[in-house]
């Protein structure tokens, strides 16, 4: 029985007579054709890209900014957002050399094109969400609002908080002290006294220095009324959620329910979610164009004037309300909600059918808080008292927000269609953020400052949206509608 034989390949030093060319390399299929397709429909002197009309410059011809754009956003697409790892696939991956059209540009060269246009590749997103109109690929009636903490490119011991500096400090002083009691003794000694005295006094020298800079680092946290100072990022900062903490940035995302296409992303530097409810819901409810929109968005987000605001907007937000009574329910005492408002009398009925009145208005950040009181010697006689007050406690106290309608109206949205908008919310938010993170290696941003981050998740949010309308709408069909359009801007031009 003869032996069986391998499969073969091509001998390397074979020659062709009639070589093959890159274009036969990259088939019809190939999602880096609707790369080319789409950036070849743009307009890049209206978006705003440096060197794209084309201009004579000094040195050497500039690189198309098409090139560039091509080249980043199919980074993005695969996981390779380096410039030097963008580079070397310029000159060994030949779906990049077609799309390229063999062009080599140096990793300074791909990482100046980024840092350079941030705003235009901000106007290329808004763009391809145009696309997603057009396509009609938006519901544009419910939009799901999540946050995620991902990491900026800093480290935590980078970013300063005024216990940490005043610590720091601390750790400065001792050592100063400890060196000054080596400087006395190397003093005293007769031999090697000069070169020892020299080191130790640079190493005074050193730490004086560092004192005085985090000395000046204090006095800035101070003054500008923040909380954190950051050194190599200046708008990182350090967030804190369950136990962890990461040094960067808190992503808002509003995803469209149709087919789970980002609508809006934002980089903002809070610590929580609060006050994202109500500037997530307006902006996404503006790209939409839309004069109502529903939101749902999770616990986080439960802001009473952030509610408000919504509302007043037209915008429906539906966020679960956190359980602020939980411990006086486990203590066995009645919680606020036990208590009826009276909105005729503006007073509470307890649960024994005692009023409280309306005792003062005072002002809690941008609240007006109203509160209302029962009667001492009502209380002491009252048979469910030990259900109501704590000890040592002689009268029940109820606060109310001036606008505690919203909340009231929200509450009955909620125990009506909160269930239902909560599920939908986990399908609507949770995929993207997960691919979001996979591709930003594992929340890492290479870029710096608070602009040159939302830049880049710029690039993310259109990576992300261009891999689902490839999915949902065809690559052939997407290549069609792009070279259409085409040669519309072209018609549009002359």
């Amino acid at each position: 029985m003869s032996k069986r034989k391998y499969k073969t390949g091509t001998e390397r030093k074979q020659g062709y007579l009639l070589p093959p060319s890159i274009e036969e390399y990259v088939s019809e299929e190939n999602p880096v054709r609707a790369i080319d397709s789409y950036v070849e429909s743009l307009n890049m002197v209206k978006l705003g890209f440096q060197n794209a009309g084309g201009e004579l410059t000094p040195g050497q011809p500039a690189y198309e900014p098409k090139m560039h754009l091509k080249l980043y956003l199919y980074g993005y697409l695969n996981r390779t957002r380096s410039s030097r790892r963008l580079e070397a696939e310029c000159n060994r991956n030949l779906e990049v050399i077609w799309l390229v059209q063999g062009q080599r540009p140096s990793y300074k060269s791909i990482a100046d094109f980024r840092k350079d246009n941030l705003q235009a590749l901000k106007a290329v997103n808004r763009d391809f969400v145009g696309v997603c109109q057009e396509l009609d690929l938006f519901g544009a009636e419910l939009v799901g609002i999540d946050g995620s903490f991902m990491r900026g490119n800093v480290n935590k011991d980078n970013i300063f908080t005024a216990e940490r500096l005043k610590r720091s400090l601390g750790y400065i002083d001792a050592d100063i002290r400890k060196y000054l009691e080596e400087l006395e003794h190397a003093d005293q000694q007769e031999e090697g006294g000069a070169a020892s005295d020299t080191q130790l006094a640079e190493k005074l020298e050193k730490l004086r220095a560092r004192k005085q800079h985090r000395t000046e680092q204090l006095k800035q946290l101070k003054e500008s009324g923040e909380t954190q100072i950051a050194e190599v990022d200046e708008d990182a900062r350090l967030l804190r959620k369950r136990g962890g903490t990461v040094a960067g940035y808190n992503v808002q995302v509003a995803v469209d329910s149709k087919h789970k296409l980002m609508v809006v992303a934002e980089a903002v530097q809070d610590g929580n979610d609060e006050q994202q409810l109500a500037p997530m819901g307006k902006a996404a409810k503006e790209v939409l164009g839309v004069e109502q929109l529903t939101t749902t968005q999770d616990q986080g987000y439960f802001n009473a004037q952030q509610i408000k605001e919504c509302e007043e907007n037209g915008i429906t937000p539906y966020v679960p309300e956190p359980d602020k009574q939980a411990k006086t329910r486990q203590e066995g005492r009645f919680p606020r909600d036990a208590f009826s408002y009276d909105p005729e009398a503006n007073a509470y009925r307890c649960p024994n059918g005692q009023e409280l009145k309306f005792g003062a208005t005072i002002i809690r950040g941008e609240k007006n808080i109203l509160y209302y009181r029962s009667s001492v010697p009502a209380c002491a006689q009252c048979p469910l008292k030990g259900q109501c007050l704590p000890k040592k406690t002689a009268r029940r106290t109820i606060s109310r927000w001036e606008h505690e309608e919203v909340i009231e109206n929200h509450r009955v949205r909620m125990a009506e269609q909160g269930a239902e908008m909560m599920r939908q919310r986990a399908s609507i938010c949770e995929h993207p953020f997960g691919t979001l993170k996979l591709w930003c290696g594992w929340t890492h941003f290479l870029l710096r400052g608070l602009e040159k981050v939302r830049a880049e998740l710029s690039l993310l949010m259109l990576s992300y949206n261009f891999k689902r309308v490839l999915r949902i709408f065809g690559l052939a069909a997407f290549r069609a509608f792009c070279t259409k359009r085409k040669l519309e801007t072209a018609i549009v031009r002359v």
